[in-house]
């Protein structure tokens, strides 16, 4: 049973700055879906160990405020917003303000070099950026002497100190608005069983990720879920149960080789087993094997898996391991 039928493409070049493309109806589908669903969860996020959400309701009104709160900073239709990190409600929501605005939007991968990021600055010569985390903000901090870096940075976290005197204007997403106060209104979630749940796991170093998860997040009106980092991707998605992953063909192939590790080892008894049993699925003991398994990779709603326009051939493992037989979402 192989897991490896995914293969990681070998080590290349820093990814390229792309032009995120957000679907031109974007504003008016959020708008649709807060009319129509008000109430209804459509984003949500585990933050220092307590899940929020959004309803969309809220995230229109977030959107329209973050807009506003980017004019204030000199954005327009001219301007270019160049985004980095994690992808997460504060990242998306920021995206959607500049493209409400009418300003371009691009995206970087967290962790390019300094030589890799002045570059992409001098190619995109972008007026603003959004930044996920502290190192990332001392990173472009350090790389702003240049002409071609962005003039305002926002960062979801602030360090303590600012090293020096830096020539751009820093602003806390929270205070992006000018009142200071984190974005509101956020509430605690406890996940509805019967209501379709999207997951994703992401940063923008998966090219095209933040076009993919824009675009069925709002065609489909269903929740859209975040992990609260990668290293706790697992145990958030077991709480969660999503019954849709939007993920990369390379964090596909991390959960493939999740499940190998939750396997026994080949040529054991206990692996023969789990073959044999696997082989057998009209077994009561397959079928316990198979609950067991999905529960541990928060799988037990699992419906389908997006797929590109051109679909890449799934690890083995899904077609054991799923509960339904994937549907394919094209972007």
């Amino acid at each position: 049973m192989s897991v490896h039928e995914l293969k990681r493409p070998p080590a290349t070049l820093p990814p390229q700055p792309e032009t995120v493309s957000i679907l031109p109806a974007a504003l008016e589908q959020l708008r649709h879906w807060a009319q129509v669903s008000p109430l209804q969860s459509a984003l949500r996020h585990k933050r220092h160990g307590q899940w929020h959400s959004w309803r969309w309701i809220d995230t229109l009104r977030e959107v329209e405020r973050l807009a506003d709160g980017l004019r204030q900073q000199g954005f327009s239709a001219e301007s270019r917003l160049a985004l980095s990190g994690s992808l997460e409600p504060n990242l998306l929501l920021v995206a959607l303000a500049a493209h409400s605005i009418g300003g371009q939007v691009f995206s970087l991968a967290p962790d390019l070099s300094a030589e890799a990021l002045g570059q992409a600055f001098w190619r995109l010569q972008p007026s603003h950026g959004f930044v996920d985390s502290r190192q990332q903000l001392l990173d472009w901090l350090a790389a702003g002497e240049a002409d071609s870096a962005p003039g305002v940075l926002i960062a979801n976290q602030l360090p303590g100190r600012l090293p020096g005197l830096p020539r751009q204007t820093v602003l806390a997403f929270a205070s992006l608005c000018g009142d200071n106060q984190a974005p509101r209104p956020i509430v605690l979630w406890r996940a509805p069983l019967a209501q379709p749940q999207l997951w994703s796991e992401e940063g923008t170093d998966w090219s095209g990720g933040l076009a993919v998860l824009l675009d069925q997040w709002l065609n489909s009106g269903h929740s859209l879920a975040f992990a609260e980092s990668r290293d706790s991707a697992s145990r958030d998605r077991r709480e969660v149960a999503p019954s849709g992953l939007l993920l990369s063909p390379e964090r596909l192939q991390t959960l493939a080789d999740e499940i190998e590790q939750r396997l026994a080892a080949p040529g054991t008894w206990r692996r023969r087993l789990c073959e044999w049993s696997l082989a057998h699925p009209e077994r009561l003991i397959a079928r316990l094997l198979k609950q067991r398994v999905r529960r541990l990779l928060g799988f037990q709603r699992l419906q389908y898996i997006w797929q590109p326009s051109q679909p890449v051939k799934l690890p083995a493992t899904f077609n054991q391991w799923r509960l339904q037989a994937p549907g394919r979402k094209s972007a």
